[in-house]
């Protein structure tokens, strides 16, 4: 499985995302490829992706893809992120 982590710029925030993103996958004992990308390189990268983690401000911004788009409030929050993960593969 594929999944895009994403922020604005790509930099600091979408590779924080990408570590918590890796923890919760741990814990949920899940095998994934986290991505970590900007909003540019994001449109391309999702549409080879099972799953996209973004803020609510992005997510608009991802357009069409097949790939399954999370809103995440707090890239900060391992278990908002690991029970999000958790619905969208129920």
């Amino acid at each position: 499985m594929k999944i895009v982590a994403v922020c604005g710029m790509g930099i600091g925030t979408s590779v924080l995302l990408k570590m918590n993103t890796e923890q919760a996958l741990q814990s949920l004992g899940v095998d994934a490829e986290v991505e970590a990308a900007d909003i540019g390189v994001a449109r391309g990268a999702a549409r080879t992706a099972q799953i996209v983690l973004t803020s609510a401000e992005l997510a608009d911004e991802i357009g069409d893809v097949p790939a399954t788009v999370i809103v995440v409030d707090s890239f900060f929050d391992v278990d908002e992120i690991s029970q999000k993960l958790r619905d969208a593969l129920e």
